[in-house]
């Protein structure tokens, strides 16, 4: 069979990195809130809902491409995989790609799109999640971002019937548990939301990932930033917590309060120093999770409490490496030729980075910060 590709639907800009192979599905357009200093994706747009009937129509428009690649698979052997592949290396559109990658990777997990689903009446949500389930019942998990405000509006109850429907988890961006830091970056919420809206979600069932920028505090509150963003995770208690670094890029309104001199960066050594408090204060069980490549120390991922000893061991075998060792590692893990601590062991690729430093040296005189966010910002 040849692929139609006459089928497709809208997707958004962006999904957490732990959904790269979920089948997408929008329901909103951007994001309500829109104001937060450090945020750059959905600022030229304004935030808008779409109608269940467009929403309806996208999945209908899924479920034909996902019907025409099990056609193709009837070629195959009834191998979904390699039909799946097929269709990957010559997609006709970015549906066609979601759907097969979605396929390929065994076609059970959706993430509802855009920045905060959870906006939408539960009604609708409900509805949206039935005929989602009605047309692939294989489907396993189903995952959404959303606002800690919003969440706290939900009553126990609602969040209960959407995780009966099939809402598995929720991502939320805390970003912070600092009230004065959270005002500062107009976040649009208290560490209370925070808190309010955590437990409403932990209590429902559905399975709650926070999400924490590293040297968001700056200067300024960065022991604050650590210490509170702790405590307000530690009483809400989300299955995971995931971590991200600050990037800092001239879209974001940041970018003019770092130009002005209003917000003052921390260092890579700082933000590890950062993280380290952060870990140590954290009371909660959850699983601590570094998956994104801002990260200098990515590979500091563990179960708390039970392994909260391992990961500060970790930081602390970079905290007593030598400036030279640092610079080396840090410059290595920017330019993506360091996976982690262990990778300065491989002789040729510290000689790499030790080269790669020597020309930097050449044409800018030194290696400061800004050479280092320069290279983390790249990847952004």
């Amino acid at each position: 069979m040849v692929i139609s590709g006459t089928a497709s639907y809208e997707i958004g800009p962006i999904r957490p990195p732990s959904e790269a192979h979920s089948l997408l599905v929008r329901v909103t357009r951007n994001c309500p809130w829109n104001r937060c200093l450090f945020c750059y994706t959905y600022k030229t747009d304004k935030f808008e809902t779409r109608s269940l009937a467009d929403i309806k129509q996208d999945i209908d428009a899924a479920k034909k491409i996902y019907d025409e690649i099990k056609e193709i698979a009837l070629g195959t052997a009834n191998d979904i995989r390699k039909a799946s592949g097929i269709v990957l290396s010559n997609p006709p559109n970015e549906s066609y790609y979601n759907v097969a990658l979605w396929m390929y990777a065994g076609g059970e997990n959706v993430f509802i799109q855009d920045a905060n689903s959870l906006v939408l009446p539960t009604a609708q949500l409900l509805e949206i999640l039935n005929y989602l389930k009605s047309n692939f019942p294989g489907i396993k998990r189903i995952t959404s971002y959303a606002r800690s405000q919003t969440a706290a509006r939900k009553s126990v109850e609602e969040l209960n019937a959407l995780h009966d429907a099939g809402l598995s988890r929720l991502h939320i961006g805390l970003e912070s548990g600092y009230d004065p830091l959270l005002k500062y970056m107009d976040k649009g919420v208290t560490a209370e939301d925070h808190i309010r809206g955590g437990l409403n979600i932990v209590r429902s069932g559905i399975s709650l990932c926070e999400y924490v920028v590293l040297g968001l505090g700056g200067k300024a509150m960065w022991r604050e930033h650590a210490v509170e963003t702790a405590r307000v995770l530690s009483l809400i208690g989300p299955e995971y917590i995931r971590v991200r670094t600050l990037t800092i890029i001239p879209q974001m309104p940041l970018y003019q309060e770092v130009a002005d001199g209003k917000f003052v960066r921390i260092n890579d050594e700082e933000i590890v120093r950062e993280e380290r408090l952060l870990i140590d204060n954290l009371l909660c069980e959850t699983n601590f999770i570094s998956d994104h490549t801002t990260n200098l120390l990515q590979e500091l991922e563990g179960k708390l409490p039970s392994e909260k000893s391992r990961l500060l061991a970790v930081i602390d075998r970079f905290l007593l490496l030598s400036l030279e060792e640092k610079l080396n590692f840090e410059i290595g893990r920017r330019t993506g030729v360091y996976a982690g601590l262990d990778s300065m062991k491989d002789d040729s690729r510290r000689a790499a980075v030790n080269e790669y430093i020597k020309r930097i040296v050449h044409n800018n005189g030194e290696v400061g910060d800004k050479i280092i966010w320069q290279l983390m910002e790249s990847f952004i």
